[in-house]
């Protein structure tokens, strides 16, 4: 498996995997941050790429001094095999790189499904932020 930058060859496969995998109130939402996220710097876009598929996808931003890990999705077909934690590893390392001082997940109602997935990372500092205006909109 191989954690790289988002390319615009991927779009139709994140599409479908996001699709796929999040309810359909949440792919709407994440679909406008995605498309915000990658006009701004599309290298805080993660792909986990394991045989020439898409196996997971993390959207990242930095907004001042902080990293947001907006949201992680993983195909079915590979969940449990570590490429969340390898996603959410890989964006950690490029906060550090970007002088990142902490790293934000915002707390709404899709992310805090996954607040166990977060919590068994272990990584720090990791919290759950309230956002009051959706990240596609205040970050950049």
């Amino acid at each position: 498996m191989q954690i790289r930058s988002f390319q615009l060859s991927d779009y139709r496969s994140v599409a479908e995997l996001l699709e796929e995998v999040l309810s359909e109130e949440c792919c709407e939402e994440t679909m406008g941050a995605f498309a915000r996220q990658l006009s701004w710097d599309s290298e805080l876009v993660l792909v986990a790429e394991s045989a020439g598929v898409i196996a997971g996808v993390l959207i990242g931003t930095i907004d001042k001094q902080k990293g947001y890990m907006y949201r992680v999705a993983v195909h079915e077909g590979f969940r449990r095999q570590g490429v969340g934690r390898a996603l959410v590893s890989t964006m950690n390392n490029r906060f550090r790189q970007r002088k990142v001082m902490k790293v934000l997940i915002p707390g709404d109602k899709h992310n805090e499904l996954l607040r166990p997935f977060y919590e068994s990372l272990g990584v720090r500092p990791i919290d759950f932020a309230q956002l009051t205006h959706p990240l596609s909109i205040v970050a950049g």
